[in-house]
């Protein structure tokens, strides 16, 4: 009995050790499972982030490969870009050259027109002058002198040499054709037409069938004053009629007609004395040309 209850007691013992003993085991693997099961957790995580991480890398990656190609076409564009101005540069300094030269063969062209025109005013001034020297001051208001092309015009109004209507050239207007034949004179193988012109008011006389007879016979009356009366070469001397036709001023007012009615001779040198003429005009200097 003794014996029996000590087996017993040793084998119930023996059974609370060994049940003590799995139970700590059991525990043991259940706190390495539950760690194991964390540690499996953490690392689908780290995978799930990895993954995401890597398509995130190759978004990024693909992005820079596009933007790469962007910077290479943008660059091939610049520098054609910079190619083409390069060209255009060389082509626009080639033409801004021929602009220079255009522009200064135009200035010295310029110069050189202002220089003519400096010395035709010089020669007009000396003919001018020439054939006006004799005159007082109050001829020279009815007497109206322009020099054009070395061609000299001297106008005379019709009330200064005829009276209304008339041919008959009065004693007013001898003092003043003295004086312009005398310079004719001086001018000896200077050719004169003497130019008749009225404004266009109808004329019927007797002797006198309209303005063409009128101005033809006002010429012919002043050319055979300079020849009878003042000793001018009629072989110098022609008369035309310009009639109305020849007007300088507006017939439709008094004024206007007053001009178109006027006698005028018109003195030509030849050649050689032209030239004579420039050859004794004012030089100008190349500041006066300039404007200086």
């Amino acid at each position: 009995m003794n014996i029996f209850k000590a087996i017993t007691l040793g084998t119930a013992v023996a059974v609370m050790v060994g049940g003590c003993t799995s139970n700590k085991k059991y525990t043991a693997l259940q706190n390495r499972y539950d760690e194991l099961s964390k540690d499996y957790n953490a690392s689908q995580v780290a995978l799930a982030e990895s993954r995401a991480n890597a398509r995130s890398l190759e978004t990024l990656l693909e992005e820079a490969r596009r933007n790469n190609a962007d910077l290479k076409r943008n660059y091939e564009q610049m520098q054609g870009s910079l190619n083409q101005s390069l060209l255009q540069n060389q082509q626009g300094s080639i033409n801004i050259s021929k602009l220079v030269d255009e522009i200064n063969a135009s200035n010295q062209y310029i110069k050189q027109l202002v220089q003519a025109k400096s010395k035709s005013d010089s020669l007009n001034m000396v003919l001018t002058n020439n054939l006006t020297r004799s005159l007082s001051r109050e001829e020279l208001k009815e007497v109206d002198v322009k020099v054009l092309k070395g061609v000299v015009y001297i106008s005379l109004a019709d009330n200064m040499l005829f009276k209304s209507g008339s041919y008959e050239v009065n004693s007013r207007a001898m003092q003043t054709l003295s004086k312009i034949a005398k310079i004719i004179k001086d001018y000896g193988d200077y050719d004169v037409l003497v130019e008749g012109n009225t404004d266009n008011m109808p004329i019927s006389r007797t002797n006198i069938r309209n303005n063409w007879d009128l101005s033809a016979l006002r010429a012919s009356s002043i050319v055979q004053v300079l020849q009878n009366d003042f000793g001018v070469n009629p072989a110098r001397l022609s008369a035309a009629g310009r009639g109305e036709y020849n007007p300088i001023a507006d017939n439709d007012t008094d004024l206007g007609r007053q001009r178109n009615r006027r006698t005028e001779i018109i003195v030509t040198p030849k050649l050689d004395q032209f030239l004579d003429l420039i050859d004794k005009a004012p030089e100008t200097d190349d500041s006066a040309a300039n404007g200086n």
